[in-house]
């Protein structure tokens, strides 16, 4: 299914030391990401990981972070929570928190991945792509939206899909949905949330989630990047 564009059918504490706060220095890479690349299904995706110190974080100081990134405020370095970082992408316009102890990988396809150290399932991931929308509501209803998402896009022909919630923010302008859901195919069901927005030409898209039998120990956890999610002018 090609998305070129998001031209769809249907409308798819403080901060306790410096080490908390981390910014991606890259090369600049395409904005064009194919639709395969966050449908749900590609967790069984074989992990590269062999290019991972060629991708790794610089650490800065969040008072230099603050000021660089959001100048006007430096609420978003001092309001990392215990026990997670910041992850901030200037060039590619998104931010978000992640678990300290997860560690950056390469997920086939994405702009940025993070996961457990110990269970690959559990793990944050965000890709975009090009679109001419301006904004999520230019989709549509949010139901129809997260139906059409969840449905046709995450889910491949072989799992059965649920969405248990569905909601809506707006933060400095820019509005935001976050919904939770599950699939279930014959080898594996995993649950996650994902948090979707439109900003810079691009529909972006971040999915965080773990195998089902962890659900109810890790989502209260795992809530916490989803609602970090937040999108940057660029």
């Amino acid at each position: 299914m090609a998305m070129s564009s998001l031209s769809l059918t249907w409308a798819s504490r403080t901060l306790p030391n410096k080490a908390n706060v981390t910014r991606l220095i890259d090369t600049p890479r395409s904005a064009t990401v194919p639709a395969l690349n966050i449908i749900a299904s590609s967790e069984e995706a074989t992990f590269n990981e062999e290019s991972h110190s060629t991708r790794r974080p610089l650490l800065l100081g969040a008072a230099a972070l603050a000021s660089s990134i959001f100048p006007t405020s430096s609420a978003f370095a001092q309001d990392v929570p215990q026990n997670y970082r910041a992850f901030v992408d200037a060039a590619d316009g998104y931010t978000y928190y992640y678990p300290s102890d997860w560690r950056e990988f390469d997920f086939r396809g994405h702009d940025s991945a993070f996961k457990d150290r110990f269970l690959q399932l559990q793990n944050v991931r965000v890709s975009f792509i090009p679109t001419d929308k301006a904004d999520i509501h230019d989709l549509g209803p949010m139901e129809e939206v997260i139906s059409n998402l969840v449905r046709n896009i995450y889910s491949a022909p072989s799992q059965v899909s649920t969405i248990y919630d569905m909601q809506e923010k707006t933060v400095d302008g820019k509005n935001y949905y976050t919904f939770e859901y599950n699939l279930t195919s014959p080898n594996f069901t995993r649950t996650a949330f994902a948090t979707i927005a439109i900003a810079n030409g691009r529909f972006y898209t971040l999915i965080v989630g773990a195998n089902d039998r962890r659900w109810r120990r890790v989502r209260n956890k795992l809530k916490v990047v989803a609602d970090s999610f937040k999108v940057l002018d660029i």
